[in-house]
């Protein structure tokens, strides 16, 4: 079996710090590493329209946005397929037959799903199309035949369901989808980095982001204002790295060689916790440390979106390639997939015949 790998992001605003380690550090590893036969990248505009349908500029303004960023963190299109999934049919008719296969209960059941209709305020008013997300991602899975999904923790129940909808297809119709399996950051902060506040998962629609292209001062201003111990009011009071949002930002941030650069009183990340948690050590310095490490890690990517934005004319080139290459791969899948559940009238040369032997008697 090939290994392929399909992953995406909803194009609904910029990205972000928690993009960044939750997902595309960890694309960019395995698009490096090599051990896959194809890798897909889905700009999900369809799906971010499931609710955003009343405002689909949002959508429009944001596919060009997210595809800069992708190639600015170091995505490859000669090894990497982007694509944008409202260009790709066959994703809308593969979700319409998956529908026949889980019930209304069991999407509700959903926990990422259960939990993104309470985000969203739905209430009893939850449209159908983001009910169905989990069939949409079902589709966009199997419509590349893709066995590697790198996910953060949170989606690890939309990938259990997709591989229940495979089940029963295939038991259905006959061995015809592929189970896909899913791949998680490696740092448990990576899989879900807390937001500036330190209570949420970093998320534009709460507002506690760092971007991928903020300015070195909006950096500074947002790190100065991050949740540390509230206990900690003085540089020489013990304060506490558990749950402290500037220290989650360190573990998973920050080398040895940061140390020598930016703060040489302190020979390890382990040091500074040391020091930290028996006082002596302030809110500032550890914030002022923060600022210059993720200056470090954003500078060189907002400066190669610069780049990409004054030659747009090569990310269409990238999108509109990738998008029909995506095309006819989901197409196979789409035309086996009729196949099995015997739909395929027009193309299958035995129906006429099929169908005169049966009348004809």
């Amino acid at each position: 079996m090939k290994n392929i790998i399909l992953t995406g992001d909803r194009p609904t605003g910029k990205l972000h710090l928690g993009h960044l380690v939750g997902s595309l550090m960890n694309r960019v590893k395995l698009q490096n590493e090599a051990n896959y036969d194809e890798m897909y990248l889905m700009i999900a505009d369809a799906q971010a329209l499931t609710d955003n349908f009343e405002n689909p500029e949002k959508v429009r303004d944001n596919v060009m946005e997210v595809a800069m960023f992708y190639l600015a963190c170091g995505i490859d299109p000669s090894k990497v397929t982007i694509f944008i999934q409202s260009e790709v049919p066959a994703l809308t008719e593969l979700t319409f037959y998956y529908m026949n296969l889980v019930t209304v209960a069991r999407l509700m059941r959903n926990p990422t799903v259960k939990s993104e209709i309470k985000l969203r305020g739905f209430d009893e008013s939850i449209p159908s199309g983001f009910l169905n997300y989990p069939v949409s991602q079902t589709a966009d899975i199997t419509a590349f035949k893709a066995n590697i999904v790198p996910v953060g923790d949170d989606q690890l129940p939309m990938i259990e369901q997709a591989r229940e909808i495979v089940h029963s297809f295939n038991r259905i119709y006959g061995e015809t989808l592929v189970e896909p399996n899913p791949v998680l950051p490696d740092s448990a902060y990576a899989k879900r980095l807390p937001g500036l506040d330190g209570k949420s998962k970093m998320s534009k629609s709460l507002g506690n982001c760092i971007y991928l292209d903020d300015s070195d001062e909006e950096i500074k201003r947002k790190v100065m204002s991050m949740y540390t111990d509230p206990n900690h009011l003085r540089v020489e009071d013990p304060g506490q790295v558990e749950d402290n949002a500037v220290f989650i930002y360190l573990d998973v941030f920050c080398r040895d060689e940061h140390f020598k650069k930016y703060l040489p009183d302190y020979e390890n990340l382990d040091d500074l916790k040391s020091h930290y948690q028996k006082g002596g050590v302030g809110d500032v310095t550890i914030k002022k440390f923060l600022t210059n490490i993720l200056i470090e890690l954003i500078t060189p990517i907002r400066e190669k979106k610069q780049e990409l934005m004054q030659n747009i004319s090569y990310v269409y080139d990238v999108l509109k390639k990738g998008t029909a290459k995506a095309k006819e791969k989901a197409n196979d899948t789409l035309s086996e997939v009729r196949k099995h559940m015997g739909i395929n009238y027009l193309e299958d040369p035995n129906f006429l015949k099929e169908m005169q032997d049966k009348f004809r008697k």
